[in-house]
């Protein structure tokens, strides 16, 4: 029989009726873990409302009502954790957490997980985390963010989240949730095998190892399959029992009683002695992975039978009837009426209304929320503390290259906003590759400022982490190649939580990465990586790119307020190849270097700025660009009007994603011609998305010609030059238009 879901749900009743349990799996009985008769039957109810909501998941699917049928049938022992744990301990979890969520709800009023989980079934637009997005568990009462990930790409945050936590002991900065709190994260055994999940893993060691505090939970609960790939026999266990600093415990899904008392011991070593333990919770799946998983096609029926014999509620049941605290008939009555509350929940539910247009879908992408007051700016006598740790503050009001003047701007921001934590690759002692950081460390502390282990996919982690605890983090990701290691963190994680949670869980940050090409061959294509198009797709991400170090003194400034206050996740793309550079048309000239801006002064997000040439009559020609491509055009504009007499202007468009087509076509309508330069790749390239935004936004078009790099990757030695622009090939271009 195909379905099993009816199959399993006939087997339950039948076995209690007739009294034909499985047999035991721990001696353990329900009196041992101390628990009252009501709390145990409470656990056993909590197993039970997971059980018929994934039954009624099934019907709504095959009604065409329902949208997703991936169940916590098999699972439902993690009721347990959702009673030893705090409803404070934040907790992100997998898909086969219904038990769980079920029993979390219970420590606050006015939490019903039936009609929560329902309403996500149906995608009502009355669901309370998601707004009808996706099917989630998460709630802002119970302190469970939203995840979507079916990979484990969560770990990495969990894993934040309990190493900034830790770090609250040595700070100011008060956490979303308190002091003593843990972070728990569960997943499945196939998703332990995924690089993501392996970097958390080590991450937590390697912290721990150093002996800081990591208060975190990791709870596998190994149902021995994913999808249709069997994990190996004991895979988990001898993978992780022996590894260094972190406590191994395991205990048996099916069974209350040792998931209790494990939970217990788990959460004891994490809360007191703020270490990390891997709780190894063996459980078994029912019901297939999902609605649409035929198991026969890769399970013999007697292996499925046998599995299903296994039911962990029958077990519950069993225990529950030994100790005296409920009768067959009371479980049948609590079983039925559990049913009967869920199927009448599913039919008011199905009437409620959906989301109904693409402005209602998009509208917790990047919402516009209400300003706020800035933290006060530091006073005169705390900047001249500050700066003289470096001997800087003469030099403040003296040109400066950008990679001083970011330093600058960092100094006064993380005086401004005690929230703020850098960190990363070589940031602190060092002051970063490029000497960006230089000091920061001294002037606020190795617990603001820090050198993380060489993993990106941590690095992000950490600052989700600790954005979902309130910390305002500026994680630096030392070269632009290295974020296709971890893209997912911000892709998939980051980005998505205001989507998934209607806006309810953010986590803002200012993701500071060194890059783009143009360092003369140097390190080859990881060190000259100008590929950005996988950063400008992600929905609701703010990508800004400084040419000048003036501007990216603002422009870092208003990125920070975009993540205070619009709590927006932003990468501040810093081109290398200008970090240092202070001439701009000849040797000595100094035309590169500015003058540090006065700390209230910003670039308003999506503003361009024009640089206008200096010629007797109107320019015709705009030149549009940004990072290299703009230090390349003003060269060119310069050689443009002393050599060949013409006069054009050149927009530096700073702000990469989302780009503001309509300010920039306002300004380039008035021109007959219009060169777009773009140092990155001619495909997928960002003159591809400007030169659309001028055909739709004009309603005459100029001449309009593009110069991007090559379709290459770049390469070391002297060679580089012929795939990227140059200000020969703008001059041109220009002569051409």
């Amino acid at each position: 029989m195909l379905d099993r879901a009816s199959v399993i749900d006939q087997n339950f009743l039948i076995s209690l009726k007739t009294a034909k349990f499985p047999s035991k799996v721990s001696n353990i009985q329900a009196g041992v873990t101390q628990l009252s008769p009501q709390e145990f039957v409470q656990l056993f109810e909590s197993q039970v409302i997971s059980r018929h909501l994934d039954l009624r998941a099934r019907i709504l699917k095959d009604q065409g009502i329902g949208f997703y049928t991936i169940g916590s049938s098999g699972h439902e022992g993690n009721a347990a954790l959702g009673k030893v744990f705090r409803h404070t301990d934040m907790a992100f979890l997998h898909y086969r957490s219904g038990a769980l969520m079920a029993e979390r709800s219970r420590k606050i009023h006015n939490v019903d997980p039936v009609q929560e989980q329902i309403l996500s079934l149906v995608a009502a637009k009355d669901d309370p985390i998601s707004q009808g997005r996706h099917k989630v568990f998460g709630s802002t009462k119970l302190f469970v963010p939203p995840q979507t990930s079916t990979i484990a790409s969560h770990l990495p945050k969990a894993m934040g989240a309990a190493w900034s936590l830790g770090k609250t002991q040595h700070t100011d900065f008060d956490a979303e949730i308190p002091s003593d709190s843990v972070i728990l994260c569960n997943f499945g055994d196939a998703s332990f095998n995924h690089a993501t999940s392996q970097s958390a893993f080590n991450a937590a060691q390697y912290l721990a190892y150093k002996g800081e505090p990591l208060p975190l939970v990791y709870i596998c609960e190994d149902n021995g399959i994913g999808i249709s790939v069997s994990t190996p026999d004991n895979w988990i266990e001898n993978n992780v029992k022996n590894r260094q600093s972190i406590e191994y415990i395991q205990c048996n899904g099916l069974h209350l009683p040792d998931v209790y008392l494990a939970a217990q011991e788990a959460e004891e070593i994490a809360r007191y002695e703020r270490r990390p333990v891997f709780l190894h919770m063996k459980t078994i799946r029912l019901m297939g992975h999902a609605g649409n998983d035929t198991e026969s096609m890769y399970h013999s029926i007697e292996h499925i039978e046998a599995t299903e014999a296994q039911d962990p509620l029958l077990h519950s049941a069993r225990l529950a009837i030994e100790a005296g605290y409920l009768s067959t008939d009371d479980i049948l009555t609590l079983y039925e009426s559990t049913r009967d509350k869920v199927e009448k929940t599913a039919e008011a539910a199905i009437k409620l209304p959906k989301l109904s247009s693409a402005e209602e879908v998009c509208a917790s992408i990047a919402p516009e929320l209400p300003a706020k007051e800035k933290p006060a700016l530091p006073t005169l006598s705390k900047r001249h503390e500050l700066f003289d740790i470096g001997r800087q503050f003469k030099f403040l009001d003296k040109p400066r290259s950008m990679a001083q003047l970011i330093n600058y701007a960092l100094t006064d921001l993380m005086a401004q906003y005690p929230k703020i934590m850098m960190f990363g690759e070589d940031v602190g002692k060092k002051g970063g590759v490029y000497s960006v950081s230089t000091n920061l460390q001294k002037r606020f502390g190795d617990d603001r400022v820090f050198d993380t282990m060489l993993d990106e996919t941590s690095i992000l982690g950490n600052a989700i982490g600790a954005a979902h605890l309130g910390y305002l983090p500026i994680p630096e990701i030392q070269f632009l190649a290295y974020t296709h290691n971890a893209v997912d963190q911000i892709r998939g994680e980051a980005s998505t939580l205001s989507f998934f949670s209607n806006n309810q869980f953010t986590n803002p940050m200012v993701i500071r990465i060194a890059g783009l090409a143009y360092q003369k061959g140097f390190g080859g294509h990881f060190h000259n990586d100008n590929s950005i198009a996988f950063l400008r797709e992600i929905p609701g991400v703010i990508l800004a790119c400084p040419s000048h170090g003036r501007d990216a003194s603002m422009m870092l400034r208003e990125a920070v307020r975009l993540a205070d206050e619009q709590k927006r996740v932003v990468v501040f793309l810093e081109p290398i190849a200008l970090y240092h550079a202070k001439d701009l048309h000849e040797a000595g000239d100094n035309g590169w270097l500015g003058v540090y801006p006065e700390p209230h002064e910003t670039v308003a997000f999506g503003e361009p700025a024009v640089y206008p040439g200096e010629g007797k009559k109107a320019s015709k020609t705009l030149v549009i660009s940004y990072g290299n491509g703009h230090y390349l055009s003003q060269q060119a504009q310069k050689l443009l009007k002393d050599k060949y007499k013409t006069t054009v202007d050149v927009m530096d468009i700073r702000w990469l994603a989302p780009l503001n087509h309509e300010g920039i076509a306002e300004i380039a309508k008035h021109y007959a011609n219009v060169l777009v330069v773009d140092e990155c790749r001619k495909t997928g390239s960002l003159s591809e998305e400007l030169i659309t935004g001028l055909v739709e936004n004009l309603d005459k078009l100029p001449n309009i010609k593009r110069i991007t790099g090559h379709d290459t990757f770049i390469p070391i030695g002297t060679s580089w030059q012929y795939v990227l622009p140059s200000k020969e090939n703008i001059v041109e271009a220009v002569l051409n238009l």
